[in-house]
């Protein structure tokens, strides 16, 4: 299969503004690659469209991949591998996750992903569970190390009652199997993915975490992890991996009917209050997806949005966004109508 690197519309020298990821000492771009999109999230994606994506974002300065086995029960892990072949001259940064292995054995029950693998998962925390996925996702990656591993979903919205079971069986198996693999060397660093800024103030108290992916938690619309989360992080520096920068999508479609805030219809006073930003937005000329994507990237601790796509269009588009001019009154009259805290970073 041939697949097109997108070089046509690459910037100047493939380089993208990188920063250090916490302590592990990796310079990622500020653009990462989130791959759950191209692991048939939602809708089913075409094998050369999804190749092709990845690497568009590669050829294009994206130095960071961000993928788990839960994401198409594997097929998201599967594809970057592949798509990986495609560009042997780039060495990005991998980032995958454990808490599920796969069944290969047992036929995939319905999720929210419409295609993947035919493989059931098996959620599980512990030390063993922990080594059989990383010994998979190598499989499926077809790669021999890993840069971050994350314990994946670790937080209420997964697992409602269920958590505390989860998270004491995270602490006493899975943290201590990522803890030796670091000192080992076999990974660079190893850290939690959630969608809940407690739970990952929390996990970065209990461990001793290199990196957090935090979803829906930091965005132009709420900054929940500000208070306290972000703080902690600086403090013990801690890379911090942002995903969910649109709140499940209103921020880039803006209030329409049926807008997702949170992974559900948008209530209300949510579609308000975007309502009055994209208002804002328009009046300078820049589109609320372009504010809310650039909007995370100024607060110092933040080391990398993580984007899905499923078509090259989108990764170009995310680059464009990225290197677009927003002048600073727009921040400003944000402030001055109280839809942005006067502290709150800007870039």
């Amino acid at each position: 299969m041939e697949v097109s690197k997108g070089e046509d519309n690459a910037l100047p020298g493939n380089a993208l503004p990188r920063r250090t990821l916490g302590r592990t000492g990796l310079e990622v771009s500020v653009l990462g690659f989130g791959s759950a999109p191209v692991g048939d999230l939602y809708r089913e994606v075409g094998e050369a469209a999804a190749l092709e994506t990845i690497v568009t974002a590669l050829s294009n300065g994206v130095t960071l991949l961000d993928t788990s086995p839960f994401y198409g029960s594997g097929l998201s892990e599967h594809r970057v591998g592949s798509a990986l072949r495609h560009v042997p001259e780039v060495k990005p940064v991998i980032s995958t996750k454990v808490g599920r292995y796969a069944l290969p054995s047992q036929p995939s029950p319905g999720s929210s992903f419409a295609g993947g693998l035919d493989h059931a998962l098996q959620i599980d925390y512990g030390y063993d569970g922990a080594m059989r996925s990383i010994e998979q996702s190598l499989l499926r990656l077809g790669v021999n190390h890993l840069d971050i591993v994350l314990v994946h979903d670790l937080d209420r919205y997964t697992h409602g009652d269920n958590l505390e079971g989860y998270y004491q069986e995270a602490l006493e198996g899975a943290v201590e199997a990522l803890t030796k693999l670091r000192d080992e060397g076999v990974i660079r660093g190893y850290g939690v993915g959630v969608n809940e800024a407690d739970m990952a103030e929390r996990f970065a108290r209990d461990c001793d975490p290199d990196a957090i992916l935090l979803a829906g938690r930091y965005s132009l619309l709420e900054q929940p992890a500000i208070e306290s989360f972000l703080p902690l992080a600086e403090e013990r520096n801690i890379g911090v991996l942002l995903g969910g920068v649109f709140n499940s999508g209103i921020l880039a479609t803006g209030p329409i009917e049926g807008a997702r805030y949170d992974y559900s219809e948008a209530p209300p006073e949510i579609l308000e209050k975007v309502r009055k930003m994209e208002a804002v937005c328009q009046s300078h000329n820049v589109p609320l997806r372009r504010a809310a994507l650039q909007f995370v990237l100024g607060h110092p601790t933040v080391s990398c949005l993580v984007l899905g796509a499923e078509k090259p269009a989108e990764v170009h588009s995310q680059l464009e966004d990225l290197s677009a001019t927003i002048p600073d009154d727009l921040w400003a009259e944000l402030k001055h109508e109280g839809l942005l805290g006067e502290s709150i970073p800007t870039p």
